[in-house]
């Protein structure tokens, strides 16, 4: 109250004493109106503490808050009837401006509670939106949306009433700012569908000009939602609301908005045919080379950003080949996968190794679909829940079809999955896993995806380039009509470029990146209306590409903090642990595995050799480049990060069919340096030869003899095939194998995989009481005399 009516109050007091000793009469009326006031006084007094709201307020509006209300505004009511009977001008307007404070008490309480039940009607409205988000239509949103503006916005109007900042912040708090983070979870939803309607109406007119016009205007507002979705939550880091709404944005409304958009830009592309653009990423054979991940990621994230249209595909053989995946079975693999945003993988061989309980735990928790046209999974018990031999638009994350349909800005691309044969024999699929002929379902494939009216179909395949294992990409671009492009794998072929096949009416573009993650291949291609390829253009982006001793990509943040927080504290443990022991020194050293046979060498070719015995019982030989052998292993206990150590570049198993006269050869340019060191020298198992370094290169072995049986040695037939272990990089022509990559480009190589380190250790494992040593298997008679 302000002072002056504190005064007029005690007047007033003071002015019913008097009249009281004056006029008995009017001194009853004055009395009665007196106590009237003083009771309305008292309970309007009594408000003060329901308006007067701390931070820590309670807004319910109880029963007894309600009644205090009540008896305030009636006592009011009464006083004011009291005040009008007495006769006293001066009197009465000293009381009128005691009842007026109380009034003014009344009222501040009047809006607070008009505000609170105005909030609690909001509160309600927003709280059935949230409940109802999921089964909501766009137009049944954006009615809700309105409706909760303008019940906000009227909120704001009566709390801009409420007496005392505090009180307001408080109702605020309770209700104002709910509601607006509700409608602002949506807003630019809201506003890209009112563009969608604006679209629709010109598509409808055929205006090509201003549909131009309002796709734009998405494009940039699906831009601008972003940009605002991370402001709000930069706002509200802990708001568990803001998180509850954007996840069911995210479920529901968000796929509704592009679905519609994809609808939109097929009719746009129906009405106005032109040229399409279309950019493929894509990775094959990574076997968990996770290391390299972080700058993978960033290879990815930054390149399909610069691309309006692009996919990102994996040729297959994510399993196999790292600690990474010998601990997490391919589920940190997965992880990185999904958050790059992979939108379709096929299966590699390599996916079969732990059989298809492991491959369905992968699977089901891809947020990607797989397509496998060739593979049949309908009567596996693990994976038959998950597959599908459908051709599909609306595939399901974590499942399979023969054939998935992508909206790429109103085209249709689709795509499908080979895998290779032989899976059977080089892996561990199960008897209930079916592969079935890849060209025979290739054509069904084709032929589904036209019949859609699909006129762009990439084949992701893991049948290899060109090898010998009886299917491969070359063959079939010349085989299939109907394929534009192959993304392959399988054969770790590195492709600095795409190939083009021109076999059929029109050209089908292969491409394959190599392995173990070293490479992001990018291709570009424009298709005519028709469908078919006028432009093409690929590369290999180097993911180790350095800048002295810097790499040129760096690792994106995200991906490194999954990999340093989840799975690398692991590895590195696992790195310490026993393998095995020697009771010698294993020898790697540098000049000495370049140049003669030592105890490593022999041992690392024997398990070589055994495993390839496990996969073709033919393999009689096995050969191990020195360059590939890179530390000795001292005496003692051989730790996991040992065996790393020796083998670092995770060259995978080769298998050769090669005749006798070829093996000679081999060995002829193996010890052409000699006694000069050599990373060509290669260190044997299942054979032994004598060489003589002092004739000329070329001519200096003397003789060779192989243990086919097992036991006795018989001399190298010239003319007679032999099947001969290796790794992956000698058996492709790596240092300067001719005859191995003439047998290799023929198709007389098949690689089921498996790493060397991981070949290596195992074997140590199998055999703990081992005692490798140097046994003649490698003699130069020079060197003996």
């Amino acid at each position: 109250m302000p002072k002056s009516k504190f005064v007029k109050a005690g007047l007033a007091a003071l002015a019913v004493s008097t009249v009281a000793a004056v006029n008995p009469a009017q001194a009853a009326s004055s009395s009665k109106a007196e106590q009237a006031v003083k009771n309305a006084e008292f309970y309007s007094n009594s408000l003060s503490a329901l308006y007067k709201v701390d931070e820590a307020g309670d807004l319910l509006l109880s029963p007894s808050f309600l009644t205090r209300y009540n008896n305030a505004k009636n006592t009011i009511a009464d006083a004011k009837k009291e005040v009008a009977k007495i006769s006293s001008p001066r009197i009465k307007r000293l009381m009128n401006d005691r009842l007026e404070f109380s009034e003014i008490q009344r009222l501040r309480t009047a809006y607070l509670i008009d505000a609170v039940k105005y909030g609690e009607k909001l509160d309600s409205a927003r709280n059935k939106i949230k409940a109802d988000f999921l089964v909501m239509s766009p137009s049944e949103l954006r009615k809700a949306y309105d409706q909760l503006r303008k019940q906000t916005m009227q909120l704001e109007k009566l709390v801009s009433k409420v007496y005392g900042s505090t009180s307001r912040n408080v109702v605020n708090t309770r209700f104002v700012l709910p509601a607006k983070l509700t409608t602002e979870s949506f807003s630019s939803e809201m506003t890209r569908y009112d563009y969608h309607q604006k679209a629709k109406a010109a598509l409808a007119g055929k205006d090509q000009t201003q549909a131009d016009a309002m796709f734009a205007i998405i494009t940039m507002l699906e831009g601008k939602g972003k940009d605002l979705r991370t402001a709000l939550t930069n706002l509200h880091p802990d708001n568990q609301l803001l998180k509850d709404l954007y996840s069911l944005v995210d479920a529901s409304l968000e796929p509704a908005l592009m679905k519609e958009k994809e609808s939109l830009k097929i009719q746009y592309r129906t009405q106005f045919p032109s040229n399409f653009e279309l950019s493929v990423l894509h990775t094959n054979d990574t076997h968990a080379n996770l290391d390299r991940a972080p700058r993978m990621a960033t290879a990815i994230k930054e390149t399909r950003a610069q691309k309006e249209n692009a996919l990102l595909l994996s040729a297959g053989d994510v399993f196999s080949g790292t600690l990474y995946f010998n601990e997490y079975k391919g589920q940190a693999d997965l992880e990185l996968m999904n958050l790059l945003n992979y939108d379709a993988m096929t299966f590699g061989n390599h996916e079969f190794d732990l059989g298809t309980a492991t491959l369905a735990d992968f699977v089901k928790k891809a947020k990607f679909p797989f397509v496998s046209a060739n593979v049949d999974f309908s009567k596996d018990a693990n994976m038959k829940a998950y597959t599908s031999s459908d051709v599909t638009a609306d595939p399901k994350d974590g499942h399979s079809y023969s054939a998935i349909v992508k909206n790429m800005d109103g085209e249709r691309v689709g795509i499908f999955g080979l895998t290779t044969a032989e899976t059977e024999t080089i892996s561990s699929p199960g008897k209930d896993v079916a592969f079935e002929n890849y060209i025979a379902e290739a054509k069904e494939a084709v032929k589904q995806l036209q019949a859609q009216g699909i006129n762009k179909i990439v084949a992701l395949t893991h049948i290899g380039y060109q090898d010998g294992g009886g299917d491969n990409d070359v063959t079939l671009a010349k085989e299939v009509e109907g394929i534009d492009i192959i993304v392959g794998g399988h054969s770790h072929t590195v492709l600095s470029a795409p190939v083009l096949d021109n076999t059929g009416a029109e050209p089908t573009v292969i491409v394959q990146t190599g392995e173990l993650s070293k490479n992001l291949g990018v291709l570009d291609v424009e298709f005519d209306p028709a469908g078919k390829i006028i432009k093409q253009a690929g590369k290999l982006i180097d993911i180790d590409q350095k800048s002295g001793d810097q790499y040129v990509i760096k690792e994106d943040q995200e991906a490194a903090s999954i990999l340093d927080s989840k799975y690398r504290p692991g590895i590195n443990k696992i790195k310490n642990e026993v393998v095995a022991k020697t009771d010698t020194v294993l020898n790697g050293v540098r000049a000495d595995v370049r140049t003669k046979e030592t105890n490593l060498g022999n041992l690392i070719a024997d398990g070589m050799l055994a495993r390839a015995k496990t996969i073709n019982p033919k393999t009689v030989i096995a050969v191990q480049n020195g360059g590939g052998i890179r530390e000795s292993i001292d005496a003692g206990d051989v730790t996991m990060g040992e065996i790393l150590t020796v083998m670092p570049f995770g060259n995978s198993l080769a298998i050769m069919n090669l005749k006798g006269e070829e093996i000679k050869a081999a060995l002829e340019h193996s010890v052409e340096l000699a006694p000069k060191e050599a990373g060509a020298f290669l260190h044997v198992a299942g054979m032994k030869f004598t060489y003589d370094s002092s004739k000329p290169a070329g001519q200096r072995v003397v003789k060779a003899e192989v243990k086919e049986d097992g036991t006795n040695y018989t001399a190298l037939d010239p003319a007679k095939m032999y099947a001969v272990a290796t790794n992956a990089f000698t058996a492709a022509g790596g240092d300067s194998y001719s005859m191995f990559k003439k047998a290799y480009d023929e198709g007389r190589v098949s690689e089921p995989g498996f790493t060397d380190w991981e070949t290596f250790s195992q074997y140590l494992k199998a055999n703990p009481g081992i005692k490798p040593a140097v046994e003649g298997r490698i003699i130069d008679l020079s060197a003996v005399q």
